[in-house]
């Protein structure tokens, strides 16, 4: 799995290129988040993970406390999360989420950035069976024994884990993401360098250089529209 985790940390360094676009994305998503269940993350698990998420893109705190106070004032605001499918040049396959109080915009956005650069929409279920959710982790300061006896200690079973560079990658089921991650902060971790729940390719694929290019702007065209609010891909980007 360690090219994976490269993609993931291209992808996040890629984003956090942008950090006012960041922001507004997760904004708009912890706002949503907190609406959906109580403003609290103690008692709201899914924005507890989406604000562990934030944290590791440095999404400042006031950032975050509009979003929720937003969500305690309530507000007639709906958004839709939707899920599109495609390919992109060279066989590649992507993965869009977004969030959206405009279906119908959404959709055509989505479909035009596929058309103009390269790629073509599929249908529901085209792409996502050669995914695989997953919930990740990546932390710094242990090394991978230490990490697995931690682990093993809460009872806790995981895909992978290995040591990649300087850090510890953990790759677990998407369910089991609040297990893993008060299993590592009781062991006093305290950051991490990726806290996420993540679509990862089964296999990925490598790219010529003509084609990489026109990958490289779908994806940008797909990052840059507002209700986008993350995007999954099956290139191999560790060259």
């Amino acid at each position: 799995m360690g090219r994976k985790w490269n993609n993931i940390k291209d992808k996040k360094a890629a984003k956090d290129a942008n950090n006012s676009r960041i922001y507004t994305k997760f904004a708009l998503e912890i706002y949503v988040v907190a609406r959906q269940g109580e403003p609290d993350p103690e008692s709201n698990q899914a924005l507890k993970q989406v604000l562990e998420r934030a944290k590791t893109y440095n999404v400042p705190r006031n950032i975050i406390d509009r979003a929720i106070d937003k969500a305690k004032g309530g507000g007639e605001e709906k958004y839709d999360e939707l899920r599109y499918e495609g390919f992109g040049p060279g066989g590649s396959m992507i993965i869009v989420d977004a969030l959206t109080n405009n279906v119908n915009r959404t959709a055509s956005n989505v479909r035009a950035a596929f058309g103009k650069n390269g790629g073509n929409m599929g249908v529901s279920g085209s792409v996502s069976y050669m995914f695989d959710a997953t919930a990740v982790f990546g932390l710094e300061g242990k090394t991978a024994d230490e990490v697995l006896e931690i682990l093993m200690e809460a009872d806790i079973d995981v895909r992978d884990l290995l040591e990649e560079e300087e850090s510890v990658i953990v790759y677990a089921e998407p369910d089991q993401f609040h297990a893993v991650q008060e299993a590592l902060k009781g062991a006093g971790i305290e950051e991490f360098t990726v806290a996420e729940q993540t679509m990862l390719p089964q296999t990925e694929v490598n790219l010529e250089e003509e084609q990489l290019a026109q990958f490289d702007k779908l994806i940008d065209a797909l990052e840059d529209l507002d209700d986008v609010q993350r995007v999954y891909h099956n290139v191999d980007m560790s060259e």
